[in-house]
């Protein structure tokens, strides 16, 4: 199945115009070696080996942090197919746009020397016609960005007809107003996380003074918001209900919450779950029963008219 990815060509699309003109799109990271036969079919085993190399190199980067750029490195290295899609920000407020034609190939001491070649189009597309749902996901911060879910809209801008709004397709979706209200909660809660009460507690996760706490890719989907306590002892792992079912959002979460013990926590670390939704139904509550590292956060609609 066709991939869509949103890849950044160096800090805020600094190499996008070079890319697009040589025809490639490439990553560093510090890694200075050809990767052709490091390369395997996992991405977690790229990742066990190279996470150490990572942090040894920049003994100031969290485990978090050399996970996320290892995890992107094999992502444009291994994971992108040929065929996928690629947007890239060029700095100007759009996005390039092209096609993977060939694997991997690396070119020592240049520019992001880990490359695919690209075929890029003549089409640009502006960041101003997107929907909001797509401008926020392609405005997430970090290398790679998954928006296969935006393949229509995408490949409706390639062939200049206008693209649709956001609705819910997903059958794990069971209340499809509550999905698409909660879309954009996550946006609410990333632009004020310090105003909420979260945010006495627990920061966005950062890596090198970034955000990469929102939307963390993993190996079974991306977590809604990553956060970790100030005393850096309890990594949050927070999941917006999104009008699923119950039993989905829950079993979603614990899986979110295992791959964070299991790749992400330093010794002396704890994991914790918080869901955001409407409210609870008792599926939700005889699940959270028996979860005592999960709690649910009911959040609050205030809409007011006030006359002018």
């Amino acid at each position: 199945m066709k991939q869509y990815n949103r890849i950044m060509l160096g800090k805020g699309g600094l190499y996008a115009d070079q890319c697009r003109t040589e025809g490639f799109i490439g990553a560093d990271f510090g890694i200075n070696e050809d990767l052709s036969k490091s390369l395997p079919e996992n991405w977690r085993e790229f990742n066990k080996k190279y996470i150490p190399v990572l942090m040894k190199a920049n003994p100031d980067k969290t485990k978090v942090g050399a996970g996320l750029s290892c995890g992107a490195l094999w992502t444009i290295c291994k994971g992108l197919q040929i065929g996928d899609i690629i947007l890239s920000p060029n700095g100007r407020g759009e996005y390039y746009v092209g096609e993977i034609t060939g694997s991997y190939y690396y070119i020592s001491g240049e520019i992001l020397p880990h490359r695919r070649k690209v075929q890029w189009y003549d089409k640009t597309i502006s960041r101003q016609e997107m929907t909001e749902e797509l401008r926020h996901s392609t405005g997430s911060i970090g290398t790679c960005c998954d928006v296969s879910s935006y393949s229509e809209e995408i490949e409706k801008f390639l062939t200049a007809v206008a693209p649709v709004k956001l609705i819910a397709t997903s059958n794990e979706v069971e209340n499809p107003s509550e999905f698409a209200f909660e879309k954009h909660l996550e946006d609410f809660l990333m632009k004020n996380w310090k105003h909420t009460e979260l945010g006495k507690k627990y920061d966005i996760y950062e890596d090198e003074g970034e955000l990469v706490g929102e939307q963390y890719q993993t190996d079974t989907g991306p977590i809604d918001i990553l956060a970790i306590s100030k005393d850096k002892k309890t990594i949050l792992v927070i999941e917006l209900k999104k009008g699923r079912a119950s039993d989905v959002v829950v079993g979603q979460i614990q899986r979110y919450m295992g791959y964070v013990k299991e790749e992400l926590l330093e010794k002396g670390q704890e994991v914790k779950g918080l869901i955001i939704g409407l409210e609870a139904d008792t599926r939700l509550r005889r699940a959270l029963a028996v979860c005592n590292n999960i709690e649910f956060c009911r959040y609050q609609i205030d809409f007011k008219l006030i006359k002018g």
